[in-house]
């Protein structure tokens, strides 16, 4: 009787394990990161938001976001 149990746990922890959403080495991130960058000027009218990207992203930079999207900055004083 109590090896039964044993084993109808390990199979539930087992299932749990393979159906499971989390993925250690995923791509995906809860924050927003940038890929690539856009050079031209955002009028300052049109901004709504803006976030630096987190640390763990692989390139540091701003995600500006206006009525027409979302877009990344390397930086907000100008170009380099």
């Amino acid at each position: 009787m109590k090896m039964s149990c044993v084993c109808l746990v390990l199979g539930l922890v087992l299932l749990m394990t393979v159906s499971s959403d989390a993925t250690g080495g995923s791509n995906a991130h809860p924050y927003p990161c940038c890929y690539s960058f856009i050079t031209l000027k955002i009028p300052e009218q049109e901004i709504l938001k803006i976030e630096k990207t987190h640390s763990d992203c692989p390139k540091p930079g701003f995600v500006v976001t206006t009525p027409r999207g979302n877009f990344c900055k390397k930086n907000l004083c100008g170009e380099k």
